[in-house]
């Protein structure tokens, strides 16, 4: 799964990786969290767009946003079949920038988290899935949810599942091309792509969020 990730790319570098003209507004985090408000990229007629979602999908047809919480990952595998995100994977596809993710790796002296970053690139490019959700009082909401698929060499021993990234070719393609198209894109990242360290545990506290949260560390024997 993807449960946390950080995103301190300067926002020029965000805006040439992913061939917009406008730079994206936004400040610095290192531990952004389910619930949190997540930059992606989304189609905005025959073009792209800078927009904010609340990260958690909730689908339209849902009677509460409690959902949410439970839809921040959708697994590649089967997302063109599950209720919840089949019409967001048909209409309403985007990208999540990410500088990198956090992942937890199981030991003897309880779970080691590690940062996972990009290697040759500025920043990730998640694939992800959004929806409108419009409660009682007529307030609408707008979610996002981050694809995932199976671990390639470097993630599998420290988890089982990995974010589905795009490479920039891809970009337009997950956006704005039909769903048959983009299955092929729904894949492990290559594994000489990143690089994974160990992180200091103060990142599982969702109130943390400094620099000093991907600093390497040594790993807990």
């Amino acid at each position: 799964m993807c449960g946390r990730y950080f995103l301190d790319t300067l926002p020029e570098l965000l805006a040439q990786q992913f061939r917009m003209h406008k730079y994206p507004v936004y400040t610095a985090s290192h531990n952004i969290a389910p619930t949190q408000p997540m930059l992606v990229l989304r189609a905005h007629g025959d073009d792209n767009e800078w927009a904010w979602l609340r990260w958690g999908l909730i689908p339209h047809w849902a009677r509460d946003a409690s959902i949410g919480a439970k839809l921040i990952n959708a697994r590649g595998e089967t997302v063109a079949e599950k209720p919840a995100f089949r019409g967001a994977f048909k209409y309403r596809r985007c990208i999540v920038p990410a500088s990198g993710f956090y992942e937890w790796k199981p030991g003897a002296n309880g779970k080691q988290p590690y940062a996972i970053v990009p290697e040759g690139e500025p920043c990730f490019g998640f694939a992800g899935l959004w929806e409108h959700w419009t409660a009682a009082d007529g307030s609408v909401l707008e979610t996002g949810s981050v694809l995932t698929t199976s671990a390639n060499a470097l993630m599998a021993p420290i988890h089982e599942r990995m974010p589905v990234i795009l490479h920039q070719d891809d970009y337009q393609s997950w956006i704005h091309a039909e769903p048959a198209e983009v299955k092929a894109l729904i894949r492990p990242w290559p594994a000489r792509g990143m690089r994974a360290y160990p992180v200091s545990r103060a990142v599982g506290n969702v109130r943390n969020n400094s620099p000093q949260l991907i600093e390497p560390v040594e790993a807990a024997s």
